[in-house]
């Protein structure tokens, strides 16, 4: 009857803790993805602003 009880509780905390690490992996993966799409966005807008400027400069 203890083992049951014992192997029940370990299953619960296992899944708590794999919860939590596939949380906190999503929450990383998707800054990076957050990240990597800001510097394509700040890319295009430094081009943008780099054409303007030296077309001004002409």
């Amino acid at each position: 009857m203890t083992k049951n009880i014992w192997t029940v509780l370990g299953v619960i905390l296992a899944v708590v803790i794999a919860w939590w690490i596939v949380s906190a992996l999503f929450s990383v993966l998707w800054f990076i993805a957050k990240l990597a799409i800001v510097a394509v966005v700040a890319v295009v807008v430094f081009l943008v602003l780099r054409g303007i400027f030296s077309r001004d400069a002409d």
